[in-house]
C-alpha cells in the first residue's frame, strides 16, 4: 500500500460482509460530521467527504502527517502501550515473551540510563573504525560493522529467487547513501541545496559531538557528502528500481569476485552465516563496482571519516539526548516539518513493534482482534476475487491465452489475515531492562540473522512483512500474497457493525488495491508461482501498457499546488492502478453483494454514494511541505489528496452515483479516462 530501501514490499460466495443485526438502526458506516457539504461533490469530491474533518484535526506538532492512518495508528499505540507497560509491571518468567516485551521497554524508557552512557556504548566501533591503517584493515572492518548493524555498504536479505520461487536466496541490495534517494544528491532546485547544505551541517553537529573540533568535523562533513555523491550517480532512479528486470541481476561468489576484487565477499557470506554456494540476486551491478571504484580511488582517511558518520547515524536513535536531538533535527524537522518530538512511551512502543513485532503482536490481536473478524475478512477477500475473476474472464481486450494466465494467477492469491497461524520463537534473543542499546542492536542483529537463515530452505507461507499491529496491507508478487495486519481491521477501514457499502468502500478497496497490485506495471510481470516470467501474449502485453500509460499520463500532469511539485507519473503508475483497480472491484462486489436488491438509503445516502464516501474517507490526510515533497520525491504512492481524485475522476459509476458531469472538476474527458479491467 505503505528495511532496506531495495526492498519493494512489497496485499466464490458473496456474503454479506454484516454479521447478525440487532433490530436497531444499521449504522452507515460514514463520517457526516466529517463532510463539508458547502463543497459541491462534483468539484472536490474530497474536500466534499473530508473538509471538516481536516479542518478540525490539524496536524500535530510531532507529526508529518495526520489523518485517517495516523489516528488509527495511534489509537493502536495506546492499546500497545497498555499492554507493554504491563509486561514490564509483571512478574513474568526469564526469557518469555512476556518479560522480553516489557524489559525491553522498559530499557527504552530508562532514559536517564541511555544519557548516562552518551557514546559509549560505539566506542568500540569507533575505535574499530581509528585503527584501520590499510586497505585489508578497512574491508576487515566493513565486514564487522556489517554483520554488526553498525554500518552497510549493502542490504542482505533472503527472498525467493524471482526465476525459480521454490529457492530462497541471497538478495544483495545497495547502502551507504544517507540522504533519502539518489537524485537528492543532483536536484538543483533551491530547496535541493537547502537539503544538502543542511545535511553537511548536520554531520559536522553529530561529529562534534563524537569530540572533533568545529574545523574539522565541517571539512569532514563536506568529504562525506562528496564521497557519498560519488556514490549515488550509479544508483538507479526510483522509478527505475520499480522495474524486476533491471534489478534481477543473478551472480555467484566469482562474479562478485570480478566486480569487486578488493571487497571480502567470502567473509561477507561468512560473517552472516550464508551459505557460500549460495545464489545472489544483485539489484545494481553498477553499485558494486563503483564501490570497487571507491576502494581504488579514495584516501583511506575518507573512508574512515564515512565510517565513522555512518555508525553515529545508525546508531543516533539509542543514544544519549544530544544524539537523539540532532538526527530527529535533520530527519524528522528538515526532510519532514515535524515541529517537535513524540512522548517517550510511543518512541518506544513503535521501536518495541519493530524488533519483537511478532511477540508483541501475539498480544495485540489476543485482545483487540476477536476470530470473527478474520473470518468475515476472509468472506470480503473472496467477493473480491470472484469479482476480478469476472472481470479477467470479460475482458474483451484480452487473448483467451493471457486471460487463462491472468485466471492461474488470481486463483494462486495467498490471503493472509490479522496475524501469521505461527507466531515467532524469540528464544535466542536476549533483553535487558538495563541496556537499551545493546537491547536494539541485539534484536536486530537477531532479526537479520533469522531472515538469512532461510536461505536454501523451503517458502515458508508464515512468513509476514509487517507486524500484526501494522495499519497497512501489502502484496508479495514472489510469493503471490496478500496480506492485511490486524491493526488496519478496525474502524474506519474495516467495521463488523457497518453496512455493507462502507466496508466494502473502505476495507474493500484496499483488499482490491492489493490484488490489482498482482497485475499493476511491476506485479504484471509476475506468473502465477511468484516467477519472473512473461505470461501474456506480445500484442495483449502491448495494450496493457497503453492502459497503464494514461495513469502515468494522467499523475503527470496532475497539479499537486502548494508549490510542490508533480508527481513523477512513471514512479506512481503501480500505487494508482492498485487504487483504480481497487474501486472498479470493489464497487463491483458490492453491487454483487445485493443480490439484485436496492440498497438501503441511510444518513440521507444511497448505498453507491456511501460506498465512495468511505473510499475517499480512507485517503483523509493532510501532509506538511516538507513532507509532501520528500512522498512526492521518493514514494511510489501518490499523495492522498490525488489518490482519491486522480481515481475517482475516471470511474463512471462514482458519477453516475452524484449526477456528475462532463466538465465538472472530478470528471475527466472520456477519451482521457483510464480503465485497466
Amino acid at each position: 500500500m505503505d528495511v532496506n530501501l531495495t526492498r519493494l514490499l512489497v496485499l466464490t460466495a458473496f456474503c454479506s460482509l454484516l454479521p447478525a443485526q440487532s433490530s436497531g438502526p444499521v449504522k452507515s458506516g460514514i463520517d457526516i460530521d466529517g463532510m463539508d457539504k458547502s463543497c459541491k461533490p462534483c468539484d472536490d469530491f474530497y474536500r466534499y467527504a473530508n473538509g471538516t474533518f481536516l479542518d478540525k484535526n490539524p496536524i500535530p506538532a510531532r507529526y508529518s502527517n495526520w489523518g485517517t492512518f495516523g489516528i488509527l495508528g495511534e489509537a493502536n499505540r495506546e492499546r500497545l502501550k497498555t499492554i507493554l507497560e504491563a509486561a514490564a509491571a509483571s512478574k513474568a518468567p526469564a526469557r518469555s515473551n512476556e518479560r522480553r516485551i516489557g524489559d525491553f521497554y522498559s530499557s527504552c524508557m530508562d532514559t536517564a540510563a541511555i544519557d548516562a552512557r552518551g557514546a559509549k556504548p560505539i566506542d568500540a566501533e569507533l575505535k574499530m573504525v581509528a585503527g584501520v591503517s590499510s586497505r585489508a584493515g578497512l574491508v576487515k572492518v566493513l565486514n564487522n560493522l556489517q554483520r554488526a548493524q553498525a554500518a552497510s555498504l549493502f542490504g542482505l536479505y533472503s527472498s525467493p529467487d524471482a526465476k525459480n520461487t521454490s529457492e530462497i536466496v541471497l538478495y544483495l541490495g545497495t547502502g551507504g547513501l544517507s540522504l533519502p534517494d539518489r537524485d537528492y544528491y543532483f536536484r538543483d532546485d533551491e530547496k535541493s541545496k537547502e537539503i544538502r547544505a543542511q545535511f553537511v551541517k548536520h554531520v559536522a553537529r553529530m561529529l562534534v559531538l563524537l569530540g572533533d573540533d568545529a574545523a574539522a568535523a565541517a571539512a569532514a562533513a563536506n568529504n562525506v557528502l562528496a564521497f557519498e555523491t560519488e556514490r549515488a550517480a550509479v544508483r538507479l532512479t526510483r522509478a527505475d528500481r520499480r522495474n524486476p528486470d533491471k534489478t534481477y541481476n543473478k551472480m555467484d561468489l566469482a562474479a562478485l569476485e570480478k566486480a569487486s576484487p578488493t571487497f571480502d565477499w567470502k567473509g561477507l557470506l561468512a560473517n552472516n552465516r550464508i551459505p557460500a554456494g549460495t545464489a545472489i540476486i544483485v539489484s545494481e551491478p553498477k553499485a558494486v563496482e563503483q564501490i570497487e571504484q571507491q576502494f581504488a580511488t579514495a584516501e583511506l582517511n575518507t573512508w574512515k571519516t564515512w565510517l565513522r558518520w555512518a555508525v553515529v547515524r545508525n546508531a543516533a536513535t539509542e543514544l544519549s539526548k544530544p544524539f537523539y536531538d540532532e538526527d530527529f533535527a535533520f530527519q524528522q524537522t528538515v526532510l519532514n516539518g515535524v515541529k517537535e518530538q513524540r512522548p517517550r512511551w510511543q518512541v518506544c512502543a513503535t521501536a518495541t513493534d519493530g524488533l519483537l513485532g511478532e511477540a508483541l503482536g501475539e498480544v495485540f490481536v489476543k485482545k483487540h482482534f476477536p476470530p470473527e473478524a478474520k473470518r468475515r475478512m476472509l468472506e470480503l477477500v473472496e467477493n473480491l476475487r470472484a469479482a476480478l475473476r469476472e472481470e479477467l474472464a470479460n475482458a474483451a481486450w484480452l487473448e483467451e491465452a493471457t486471460k487463462q494466465n491472468a485466471l492461474k494467477k488470481l486463483n494462486a492469491f495467498y490471503p493472509k489475515i490479522g496475524y501469521p497461524d505461527r507466531f515467532r520463537d524469540y528464544a535466542g534473543v536476549s533483553i535487558s531492562a538495563r541496556d537499551y542499546f545493546g537491547n536494539a542492536r541485539g534484536a536486530a542483529i537477531a532479526d537479520r540473522q533469522y531472515d538469512l537463515a532461510k536461505i536454501g530452505k523451503p517458502v515458508d507461507r508464515n512468513d509476514w512483512s509487517m507486524t500484526p499491529p501494522t495499519v497497512n496491507a501489502y502484496y508479495s508478487p514472489l510469493r503471490n500474497e496478500i496480506a492485511f495486519p490486524a491493526g488496519i481491521l478496525q474502524p474506519p477501514f474495516f467495521d463488523l457493525n457497518a453496512d455493507d457499502a462502507a466496508n466494502y468502500g473502505a476495507i474493500g478497496t484496499v483488499i482490491g488495491h492489493e490484488m490489482g497490485h498482482g497485475f499493476d506495471d511491476q506485479g504484471s510481470k509476475f506468473a502465477a508461482d511468484g516467477s519472473l516470467t512473461n505470461w501474456w501474449t506480445d500484442s495483449d502485453r502491448k495494450k496493457f501498457e497503453a492502459r497503464a500509460q494514461c495513469i502515468t499520463d494522467e499523475f503527470n500532469t496532475l497539479e499537486v499546488g502548494g508549490g510542490l511539485p508533480n508527481h513523477n507519473g512513471k514512479l506512481v503508475t503501480g500505487e494508482a492502478l492498485g487504487d483504480l483497480g481497487g474501486v472498479t472491484l470493489a464497487f463491483k462486489a458490492y453491487q454483487r453483494s445485493l443480490q439484485g436488491k436496492p440498497a438501503p438509503v441511510i444518513d440521507g445516502f444511497t448505498g453507491e454514494q456511501r460506498f465512495f464516501l468511505s473510499f475517499t474517507r480512507v485517503w483523509a490526510r493532510h501532509f506538511r511541505p516538507e513532507a509532501a515533497r520528500l512522498r512526492i520525491q521518493t514514494d511510489p504512492h501518490p499523495l492522498d489528496r490525488w489518490r482519491a481524485i486522480g481515481t475517482l475522476q475516471n470511474v463512471p459509476e462514482f458519477h453516475k452515483a452524484f449526477q456528475c458531469k462532463l466538465g465538472d472538476a472530478m470528471v475527466r474527458p472520456p477519451e482521457k479516462q483510464c480503465k485497466l479491467w
